[in-house]
């Protein structure tokens, strides 16, 4: 009995410990060393208002939608249209289960990202970007960052 209070204690706080949001800045440097900045013509500045605007730079956020799919990781990458959580039909043209877009190295979301972003629509594909970044001066988000 003790030790499965220790591995419910334990889960616990690894939960927790994931669900703790990313600085900006700390963010910026993934996007900048896997070469984003001006990717498909998006800058460092599309992607952070991007995290910021779908996740709040959570990297573990999940969002159950209303029609029973779910968005993932920092970027919120839909299950239905992009990754596989083995709930949705998906054609899964990320090639990637939706679980490891949670990953705290951020490459599987990043490339995921990326096929989005390179696909119809661009980055107009995540709703809240639309309504809260199309349009408005966006290089704030790069203030204090240093990529050296």
């Amino acid at each position: 009995m003790p030790s499965l209070l220790l591995i419910s204690l334990v889960s616990c706080l690894v939960a927790i410990s994931q669900a703790r949001p990313i600085s900006r800045c700390d963010l910026a440097k993934v996007p900048h060393k896997e070469d984003l900045d001006g990717s498909e013509g998006h800058s460092l500045s599309d992607w952070l208002s991007l995290a910021f605007v779908e996740s709040d730079f959570n990297i573990a956020k999940v969002n159950e939608n209303t029609y029973g799919s779910f968005d993932y990781g920092i970027f919120q990458i839909n299950s239905h249209y992009w990754c596989n959580d083995y709930q949705s039909h998906t054609e899964n043209p990320c090639h990637v289960d939706c679980q490891e877009l949670l990953s705290p190295n951020l490459l599987s979301i990043i490339n995921c990202a990326k096929k989005t972003v390179s696909g119809a629509g661009g980055m107009k594909n995540w709703v809240k970007c639309r309504l809260h970044c199309a349009g408005r001066p966006l290089s704030c988000w790069m203030t204090g960052c240093h990529m050296g």
